[in-house]
């Protein structure tokens, strides 16, 4: 009986560590993928992040031979995007093409979050930004971000800016600059972007961060006059227009950017292929010309880089939030 004990108790044991070693054992790289392997995006379709995964996407899959398949799960500020993949299976045949809204603002608004925005999730690499744009309305007086600050400096309260609602990102643009530079300046914060641009036309308020897709065109048409960009360097299509750092308030950044992440047990060798390929295809000619013309920088990062960039972004606006007395929200809410 002893005998028999203890050959069970072996073969249970041999078990236990054939099913371990088989779960720990990191799948060859290049036998990745087999099949169709889903991106989830976090904006609807023609939005930034849709835009930069619909040109990566095509590309990682013809070296994959295997479709990279968009999914659109908008809603909830990216909540629901972002708690579906990270709650995926770690196989590398669910990715997230996440933002700045979705990684980093999200984190520093909401207070319930169904998911840890730094644990649950692995950073693969940061493919593209793009930097907002202070326009103001051309019937005002101040000519530059020098003299917008002079005026709200000299006049408290007097000037106004535009945003798109509290949990967005012009709203930090807006009001990490008012923290930089000590001014108070008046959010008017609407239901959505389109209706904060539209009144910023109408010269009903007198300025705002905008996306350089929405902005650039504006400020092109005589529309609207653009002032500086949140970037830390001129862009190569619009050298012309300064940076808010050259301007008067040095260190100022805050960027859209757009990037690949995974759930947190994504296998290293998965994520370093998936890397060197989205990095492959978002330096494609076709994909880089497109995405510059319209006001984006392509980057490409590692997954350490990416990482520690996120989590400083989140330190740093969360600070912004505070400071701001921006409200904490329920992401049921």
């Amino acid at each position: 009986m002893r005998i028999l004990t203890s050959t069970i108790a072996s073969a249970i044991a041999a078990f236990v560590a054939c099913d371990a070693s088989a779960q720990t054992a990191a799948p060859k790289p290049d036998a990745y993928p087999t099949k169709p392997v889903r991106m989830i995006v976090v904006n609807p379709p023609c939005s930034g992040v849709d835009i930069v995964a619909r040109l990566v996407g095509p590309k990682m899959g013809e070296v994959f031979k295997q479709q990279i398949v968009v999914d659109n799960r908008a809603g909830a500020s990216g909540i629901i995007g972002v708690d579906l993949a990270a709650k995926s299976v770690p196989d590398g045949y669910t990715l997230l093409m996440g933002s700045s809204s979705s990684q980093v603002i999200n984190a520093c608004i909401y207070t319930n979050l169904p998911y840890d925005p730094v644990k649950d999730l692995a950073p693969i690499t940061m493919l593209a930004s793009t930097p907002y744009l202070m326009v103001a309305h051309p019937s005002l007086a101040a000519k530059s971000v020098a003299e917008v600050i002079a005026t709200a400096k000299a006049q408290p309260g007097k000037l106004n800016y535009a945003t798109g609602g509290l949990a967005v990102a012009s709203t930090l643009a807006g009001e990490l600059f008012k923290s930089m530079a000590g001014v108070n300046i008046v959010m008017v914060p609407y239901k959505g972007t389109p209706q904060a641009t539209a009144d910023v036309v109408a010269g009903q308020v007198q300025l705002a961060f905008s996306t350089m897709p929405a902005g650039l065109p504006l400020v092109k048409a005589g529309r609207l006059r653009a002032l500086g960009i949140t970037s830390a360097k001129r862009l190569s299509t619009t050298p012309d227009i300064p940076t808010i750092a050259e301007s008067g308030l040095p260190g100022y950044e805050i960027t859209t950017w757009f990037g690949i992440l995974a759930p947190r047990a994504t296998p290293r060798p998965i994520i370093s292929r998936v890397q060197r390929e989205a990095i492959n295809a978002i330096n494609q000619p076709d994909v880089k010309e497109k995405l510059v013309g319209q006001g984006y920088e392509v980057v490409g990062t590692t997954p350490e880089q990416f990482a520690t960039f996120i989590e400083t972004e989140i330190a740093k606006f969360t600070k912004v939030v505070k400071t701001a007395g921006i409200p904490q929200l329920s992401a049921g809410e």
